[in-house]
């Protein structure tokens, strides 16, 4: 029978993380590898918790609601509560990225029109110089 469990350097090769992001993950209590003297394996578990963590920040969830949505899958309810608190705090923030995308995409409106009024502050002065 193979370990499973993988050492540090493996799951910074397959997350593409540093060794420092897997010690703050776990300072966190965001991964619990096991310890077998100062080497750290990192088990199933925690190849999909990571997978979770990765996807949650991505979302631009706290580390703590990750925390948080990650302890609920011991509640034992078959997952309902976990996955609905989930669904919670995902709709909150598509709701926020949609408000951001909405501010950027006038940000960038405004933007434009601010630097095409410029572009004819520029013709015009051109222009005034030329016929000098």
């Amino acid at each position: 029978m193979t370990d499973s469990r993988l050492t540090i350097r493996q799951m910074c090769d397959l997350f593409d993380v540093t060794p420092r992001t897997l010690r703050f993950y776990e300072a966190k209590e965001l991964l619990c590898p096991d310890r077998v003297g100062q080497k750290r394996l990192f088990t199933k578990r925690d190849q999909a918790r990571m997978k979770l963590i990765l996807r949650g920040k991505r979302f631009g969830f706290s580390l703590e609601d990750i925390r948080q949505l990650l302890e609920l899958y011991y509640v034992g309810d078959g997952l309902y509560l976990q996955i609905s608190r989930t669904m919670e705090i995902a709709n909150e923030r598509l709701a926020d990225m949609e408000n951001r995308r909405d501010e950027l995409c006038n940000a960038i409106e405004d933007l434009k029109s601010q630097i095409s009024q410029g572009e004819e502050i520029l013709a015009q002065e051109k222009s005034n110089h030329a016929a000098e």
